[in-house]
């Protein structure tokens, strides 16, 4: 892998239907992106592990382990909690966009999914997680300054 294409950002797409997950990508080629593809849940878990995610794509119905529980489950460690999720679903009701919201969601769409809706969101969703890191950054930095401060 190139330095350039490190320093792409890595969206990871989740989604137990195959065709849904090509469809998904192939509306992220638009996008100077990284894409990486899971079909379960559990394995969708096991590639954020690394830290290397940036974004996440995430179907809420799955056999297995649903969205939400993955969402949950992301949402509550402390080293993957930073990490924007978009949960992609055919369910309409209130209850279930409240479950989402719940489970920790920072956004969702609808299926079938708008090729604009999801490039916007992803590209804001990018943005957001781009100036989390840098604030994270600076904070710690600042935190060393004045630690350094107090030490002299």
């Amino acid at each position: 892998m190139t330095a350039k294409a490190e320093n792409k950002p890595k969206i990871l797409i989740v989604d137990d239907n195959v065709p849904n997950l090509e469809l998904l990508q192939a509306y992220l080629e638009d996008i100077d992106c990284q894409t990486e593809l899971s079909t379960d849940g559990y394995d969708a878990l096991e590639k954020v592990k690394d830290g290397s995610v940036d974004l996440i794509i995430l179907d809420v119905m799955m056999p297995r382990l649903s969205g939400f529980e993955v969402c949950s489950r992301l949402k509550s460690s402390p080293e993957t909690k930073n990490i924007p999720i978009i949960m992609v679903t055919a369910l309409t009701e209130l209850g279930d966009i409240e479950r989402a919201i719940n489970s920790g969601t920072d956004d969702f769409l609808s299926k079938p999914v708008n090729k604009l809706e999801l490039i916007t969101r992803v590209r804001t969703m990018l943005r957001i997680r781009d100036l989390t890191d840098k604030l994270e950054r600076t904070l710690e930095y600042i935190s060393e300054i004045e630690s350094k401060l107090e030490n002299n």
